[in-house]
């Protein structure tokens, strides 16, 4: 009897959720005074964004390039922080893993000038893959936690019998509990690529070239127009464009996303 009201309120939750991407891809394409598509619907406003400076091909590119570099450092260096954290003890490992947690508790704007001038000392300003690791930088607390939580849900027999049958702690890691953790593993991975797919903060501030801008800040930029006037036509375009693959992205991954949260759900 429980489950009809469940559905209507889940359903009503999730038209409330999708209402306003829906209303974004009909303004795309609907005519509007002050914009590309003043007449008849079609597809004035994509051109418009299609054609701005770069090119809507390079700023996908700078933006693919970004989050797929993200998702590696993430994944690396979290896989491996997790790890110890969950099967190694060593003086001071709880106080390191709340330290590490505590840099959630910074609001990461206030650090972006203090990476600014760091970057630009190491050559890295106004690249790519600087931003790419201050992204990573932002991630790792959550990454880390998430990979932690991964590890330890896994039975340690498994870990202890590859280490009596000759395998090392690397080798354990890569053959044994990688696949086991595959779930973590997705979902960090998701978690990093969506923060540095619509991350709009830090290119705005490490990123000078406009040919290196990601597509958050090429849409941002694109949308002022002289005097002022906001072409909201472009605008919308723009959000849908950065939409879509995210949306795809959740669809395919999405039940790797939920067991990743159920097993340190079912660990705890």
């Amino acid at each position: 009897m429980l489950r009809t009201p469940t559905r209507v309120f889940t359903g009503a939750l999730a038209l409330l959720f999708l209402f306003p991407l829906v209303w974004a891809a009909v303004a795309s394409v609907s005519p509007q005074g002050g914009t590309a598509q003043t007449h008849g619907w079609g597809l004035g406003n994509y051109q418009t964004l299609a054609h701005y400076q770069a090119g809507i091909v390079q700023y996908l590119l700078n933006s693919t390039a970004v989050s797929l570099m993200t998702v590696a450092f993430t994944l690396a260096v979290a896989t491996l922080g997790g790890y110890a954290f969950a099967m190694f003890s060593f003086p001071g490992k709880n106080v390191l893993f709340l330290v590490t947690l505590a840099i959630l508790m910074v609001p990461y704007a206030t650090l972006l000038i203090p990476l600014y001038v760091l970057l630009n000392d190491l050559g890295l300003q106004n690249s790519l893959v600087g931003l790419a690791l201050v992204l990573t930088m932002f991630q790792l607390p959550f990454a880390v936690f998430m990979m932690r939580i991964s590890f330890e849900a896994v039975p340690k027999e498994l870990r202890e019998s590859a280490l009596v049958d000759g395998c090392g702690s690397f080798r354990a890691l890569w053959h044994i509990l990688l696949p086991a953790v595959r779930a973590g593993l997705v979902t960090v991975g998701m978690f990093a690529f969506l923060a540095a797919w619509n991350d709009f903060i830090t290119p705005l501030v490490l990123i000078s070239d406009s040919s290196k801008a990601p597509l958050p800040l090429a849409v941002a930029n694109m949308r002022q127009q002289v005097m002022g006037i906001v072409d909201y036509g472009a605008t919308e375009a723009g959000v849908v464009v950065l939409a879509l693959p995210c949306i795809l992205i959740f669809l395919a991954l999405q039940r790797h996303y939920v067991r990743g949260f159920m097993s340190g759900a079912l660990k705890g």
